[in-house]
């Protein structure tokens, strides 16, 4: 946690007390607002010898950072009951983290939300209103790919292991969500998944079995 200094062309200079850091243009959100005398948290991305002394840079699209701030803010993830598997983000937008916990009586999305979600929203509020998204992790890829899709509900997945390909069906009214806008719900899951994932409407599936049906009627 730091305090904005001043202004370097496009880079936010930051004073942690006992050094300055850089927030270079590349490492900024593009929706945030860096005003001078705020407070705010940063990740430390590399630290370089320099014959002036170290120079760090820091960065607040980092998806290091929300992992961070989940350790802060989450009590069981700081002392390793809750484990954080994976992050994917899209800084200022969206975020999607998958959360795991071998203790089955503790509940790692339960965890993470907080009593009346008051932990993710702290995070929340930290990050000016980046949408996160807690998903509970699974070995099992199907089911892992089905939660990465959430808010959208899904009715199968059928995995293409050697082209690692997921294909998603979900109902009619689940299509647009489970796509997401411009396609980022969809996107944020393949990356947190490492799966591409193939979306269609059960009515779309079901117009290709029929179409297929026919196909094969007239090639006999």
């Amino acid at each position: 946690t730091g305090i904005i200094q001043r202004f370097d062309k496009k880079n936010v200079i930051i004073d942690l007390g006992k050094t300055e850091v850089i927030l270079p243009l590349s490492e900024q959100i593009p929706s945030e607002e860096y005003v001078q005398g705020n407070r705010i948290k940063v990740y430390i991305l590399e630290v370089k010898k320099t014959t002036k002394g170290p120079q760090i840079t820091v960065s607040r699209s980092h998806p290091g950072l929300v992992k961070r701030l989940f350790e802060l803010e989450v009590p069981e993830i700081y002392d390793g009951l809750v484990e954080i598997k994976g992050i994917s983000r899209e800084a200022g937008s969206r975020t999607k983290i998958a959360v795991y916990s071998k203790n089955e009586n503790i509940d790692p999305v339960g965890a993470c939300v907080g009593p009346k979600g008051s932990r993710v929203q702290s995070i929340v509020d930290e990050l000016h209103g980046e949408k996160i998204d807690i998903i509970k992790w699974d070995k099992d890829a199907d089911e892992f790919i089905s939660n990465a899709l959430s808010p959208a509900k899904v009715l199968n997945v059928t995995l293409e292991e050697n082209t690692k390909i997921a294909r998603v069906t979900v109902s009619e009214n689940q299509l647009s969500l489970a796509i997401g806008k411009e396609g980022q719900n969809a996107r944020l899951a393949a990356r947190l998944t490492g799966w591409k994932i193939d979306i269609k409407s059960q009515e779309q599936d079901n117009f290709d079995v029929n179409d297929n049906a026919r196909g094969d009627e007239s090639a006999t």
